[in-house]
């Protein structure tokens, strides 16, 4: 942790004695001297923090060094951050009082500033100020006072001086990032036995609901077993209902309950009471077969359990299961089911190898003098398959033989104060990090066990702990994307979802390594479950910077007293409390991170406004109606989520003064009609997902002031309500300029002049996904066809248009969908992108329509007739090609259309699916009906909904 810490330190201290332009201001007491002295201590201490960081795993008394280390670090970045905040403040609180200026610092300038205090900023007359700054530079007197004794006492310990160089970002394959994990070795005979208990009729000892654990050591595979089996189509078959949870430490009943519930497509009761959850999942799988599965057990109560049973075998039916898996032999005693359990023991050796080999060697030569050391590296994995993919994604970025050998010779391997043996390749696989990407690990120990981790998220949190510096002109969400994506290499993640196109957009990480992480930080982070509203809290350890809440009970959060502590971080799960007591914030001065998500907090008192290092705060899904006044005082906030607060009906006015706010998330806000005016003035503004414009409320966002916001970037969707009207002085769009905005969705809503809105902002040609809902122009404005670079596209919803634009022209849409288009009755080659006029191009010229569309899917097309093609053309034609990579064609609820175009037949259609729309469906029914022989070919055709007349062919057809 000190490492990183003073690493992102010393970035912030280079820029301190920064003058700015000419004007040169001295802080008193000679505080620029204290301040490069500092900086040179640290400099001369990071030569040997490597050393020092692996030494105090076995000696306690460099431990206690590191953290004195740190906690004098962590001290000094809060007084800088005091230092700029109150700079920062003081150039707002002028900007206000000249009425608002929109030439506001950006992040950059800010950095440059530091101590130097432009003259321009504020009046030096004011003698109040000298106080602060006389205090200011009493603290970092006596900071540098307390770091000199830490480097006297560097010297007793004969640190090595180590200088590593670090990539903090291995070099991507251009093939593929990430390695498929799909293949499983060594478990085949294990899953085998495993399906068979879950299969087979229970004896006749042992009848009802029957309980297989499997026991193994952390990083043996357990889950992964149980997954395979989960997964199994005969499995699948076997049982109803299919439940996963994710137990962990405590064992919470009321989890586990809720989980059955939901999984059994139940509501769950409106009540707290246990009983009534345990009695609503009895009832939900009343006379069904169920496996439930319940990962990473450690309790070994056995009145809980028998109490979570007892419902389930009065309600489950005969021949249920409940697969468990534990580390704990003690455990499946206590569940009765030692003849049952599936003891996991190590893999072979060449099981082993086989691992590492395929993620060391993942898309890269095998070279016989690094397949001879990986042998020996993974002969000290020990059977484990965990340490032997991270190994293995360890090696896959060392290349020379010297590197490997390196690892091989690693005194890792001697620390037997490593609490488990999987620890060993995790430390690894951690020291070969750079310091910063090492910090942006460690912090993820703040989720619990089996949390789904949103890359997204995470990146803006490591952002407000400052761990993404600045480098040169990258941005730091880019570099946030970098050290993800080294991490999730690394194996430090797992689970991966990916978006459509092949970026993760969320994942997991492994139950051994967020042990290891709190092996790390245990006296740096900390998880706390409260359980009770009157229940008093041990004390937490003073050097304590985040905390995780896990609170129970309802009510106030007021349990925990902070005022001995230094947070950073303060962060609520899975709780229940709904009301936020005011002196909390009072307590929380230098808190960075606050996430109080997902739970009933109707109010939020004004001290908020009192935690000016604020660069985080989350509040979704909150029945908040208004947001106080004092979040506009927090200067240095970052990222705003209000996600889903359905009850929020506006914003304070002055969140102008958020100059540094990069992320504002207001999605599912559906009571905010409009935004405040002064959102147009956060020039730094990166995300907006939700922009609700309306009224003629001056006070009001318009359209407008999109205009200056030219960094939003990633997905942006605009609401219009009632009727906005267009300056006429407008000239260029408002969204024209936004390179880096790559989703956009327009939605009216009783807006009368949507053509005239939608024809005033043409978005920039970089945009690959548009969504129009309740456009009412009869026909699509002319800017669409610009749009190259487009992948997606759905018009939904446009009553008014009979004539389908010529999408057939766009070069990159690969879906396409056209839902409630009420007044097209025909479509015609138009819709190709082909003057009804045949092209006069020569044959010689080919000409493709459609070049990448893969998915196409008409919905509620209610008038629609006739899909005409191109049957009058003739053989010198043949040079056109239509849809050459259609895959999937969907039609919904188009209950007129009786025609396909002829051209289907020549393309490379997998899929067709015909739902509720009569007519098409009987003209496509296999081998009579009129359309069958433009859709032979396709392998997967599924005909839904009652056809138009009576035959022995009505109902479902499916083939």
């Amino acid at each position: 942790m000190a490492e990183a810490l003073i690493s992102v330190l010393l970035q912030n201290l280079a820029s301190v004695t920064y003058q700015y332009g000419e004007e040169k201001v001295k802080l008193v007491l000679n505080a620029e001297k204290d301040v490069q002295e500092f900086e040179a201590k640290l400099k001369a201490i990071r030569a040997v923090l490597a050393d020092a960081e692996l030494r105090q795993v076995k000696e306690a008394s460099v431990r206690n060094w590191l953290e004195g280390l740190t906690e004098v670090s962590y001290k000094m970045d809060d007084v800088l951050d005091e230092w700029n905040t109150e700079i920062l403040k003081q150039k707002i609180e002028k900007q206000e009082e000249n009425g608002g200026s929109t030439s506001l610092v950006t992040e950059k300038k800010m950095k440059s500033v530091c101590f130097s205090i432009p003259s321009s900023c504020f009046c030096f007359g004011q003698v109040h100020r000298i106080i602060l700054h006389r205090d200011i530079a009493l603290k970092i007197k006596s900071l540098n006072e307390n770091l000199d004794e830490i480097a006297k006492q560097r010297e007793t310990y004969n640190f090595r001086f180590t200088e590593r160089i670090i990539s903090e970002q291995p070099e991507r394959e251009k093939t593929s990032s990430f390695v498929d994990e799909s293949i499983i070795f060594g478990r085949d005979q294990q899953k085998e036995v495993l399906v068979s208990k879950l299969l087979n009729e229970s004896s006749q000892e042992e009848t009802g609901l029957l309980v297989i654990p499997i026991v193994g050591m952390g990083g043996m595979g357990k889950t992964t077993l149980a997954q395979l089996a989960f997964n199994d189509e005969n499995v699948k078959a076997c049982f109803g209902i299919r439940i996963w949870v994710c137990v962990s430490d405590p064992f919470d009943e009321m989890k586990i309950a809720k989980a059955i519930i939901s999984g059994a497509k139940a509501v769950s009761p409106n009540s707290d009471e246990l009983e009534d959850f345990f009695q609503c999942m009895s009832e939900s799988i009343k006379g069904k077969k169920f496996l439930l599965v319940l990962d990473d057990v450690w309790t070994e109560d056995q009145r809980k359990w028998e109490k979570l049973k007892l419902p389930l075998i009065q309600g489950g039916a005969h021949d249920s299961r409940i697969l468990v898996t534990t580390r704990k032999q003690e455990v499946a005693d206590m569940m009765g089911a030692p003849t049952r359990t599936i003891y996991l023991e190590r893999l072979s050796e060449q099981n082993c190898l086989s691992i590492f080999n395929r993620m060391a060697f993942y898309n890269r030569d095998k070279d016989g003098v690094l397949e001879a050391i990986g042998e020996e590296i993974a002969k000290k994995c020990k059977g484990l398959p965990l340490a032997a993919k991270t190994l293995g994604s360890l090696m896959r970025y060392k290349k020379a033989r010297k590197e490997w050998q390196e690892v091989l010779n690693s005194k890792i391997w001697d620390l037997e104060e490593v609490e488990q043996q999987v620890f060993q390749p995790l430390l690894l696989s951690y020291f070969d990090l750079a310091p910063a990407v090492k910090r942006c690990l460690l912090y993820c120990v703040i989720f619990p066990k089996d949390h789904l981790i949103y890359k997204d998220y995470l990146i803006e949190l490591w952002m407000s702990q400052d761990y993404l510096y600045l480098k040169g002109n990258m941005e730091k969400e880019i570099i946030g994307q970098r050290f993800f994506d080294n991490l999730a290499m690394r194996s430090f993640f797992q689970d991966f979802q990916k978006l459509s196109d092949g970026n993760i957009w969320r994942c997991k990480m492994h139950d051994i390594v967020h042990d290891f992480l709190q092996y790390l930080t245990q006296h740096e982070c900390f998880t706390m479950e409260v359980k009770g509203g009157n229940n008093t809290i041990n004390p937490l350890g003073d050097k304590i910077r985040h905390l995780t809440l896990m609170l129970a009970s309802e009510g106030l959060l007021s349990c925990v007293s902070f005022s001995s502590y230094d947070l950073r971080t303060l962060a609520t799960f899975d709780s229940k409390f709904k009301v936020v007591s005011s002196t909390l914030f009072s307590q929380l001065k230098h808190l960075r991170t606050l996430n109080l998500s997902g739970h009933c907090i109707e109010v939020l008192s004004e001290e908020i406004g009192e935690l000016v290092h604020l660069r985080f705060i989350d509040l979704s899904k909150n029945p908040l109606k208004r947001l106080p006044n004092g979040v506009c005082n927090l200067y240095n906030l970052q990222t705003l989520r209000l996600y889903g607060c359905w009850d929020l009906e506006s914003l304070p006015q002055s969140m102008g003064k958020l100059i540094n706010l990069k992320h504002l998330y207001v999605g599912g806000c559906y009571q905010l009609k409009y935004l405040p005016k002064g959102i147009g003035r956060l020039t730094n503004l990166r995300r907006l997902d939700w922009c609700p414009v309306g009224g003629d409320d001056d006070e009001a966002f318009k359209l407008g002031d999109l205009r200056n916001l030219d960094q939003l970037q990633g997905e942006l969707w605009i609401r219009i309500y009632g009727e906005v009207k267009v300056a006429a002085d407008e000239k260029a769009s408002p969204l024209g300029n936004k390179q880096q905005l790559s989703e956009l969705s327009m939605y009216f809503h009783e807006c009368r002049t949507s053509a005239e809105i939608l024809n005033f902002l043409p978005p920039h040609p970089n945009l690959e996904s548009l969504s129009i809902k309740f456009y009412n122009g009869s026909s699509a404005p002319n800017w669409i066809m610009s749009l190259n670079n487009l992948r997606f596209l759905a018009l939904r919803d446009w009553n008014e248009c009979e004539v389908l634009p010529p999408l057939g022209k766009l070069p990159s849409l690969e879906t396409l969908i056209l839902s409630s288009m009420k007044g097209v009755k025909k479509v015609g080659v138009e819709f190709l992108g082909i003057e009804k006029e045949k092209e006069t191009s020569s044959a010689s010229s080919c000409i493709t329509l459609f070049p990448k569309l893969k998915k196409l899917t008409f919905d509620r097309m209610w008038a629609w007739e006739e899909w005409k093609g191109v049957e009058e053309w003739k053989e010198e034609d043949s040079h056109i090609t239509i849809m050459p990579c259609l895959s999937s064609l969907k039609f919904e609820n188009c209950d007129k259309l009786k025609t396909l175009p002829d051209f289907l037949w020549k393309t490379p259609l997998q899929t067709l699916v015909i739902n509720h729309s009569g007519n098409l469906a009987r003209g496509c029914q296999k081998g009579r009906g009129k359309e069958w022989p433009k859709i032979s070919h396709i392998p997967n055709i599924k005909i839904t909904g009652r056809l138009p007349f009576f035959s022995d062919d009505e109902g479902d057809v499916i083939f």
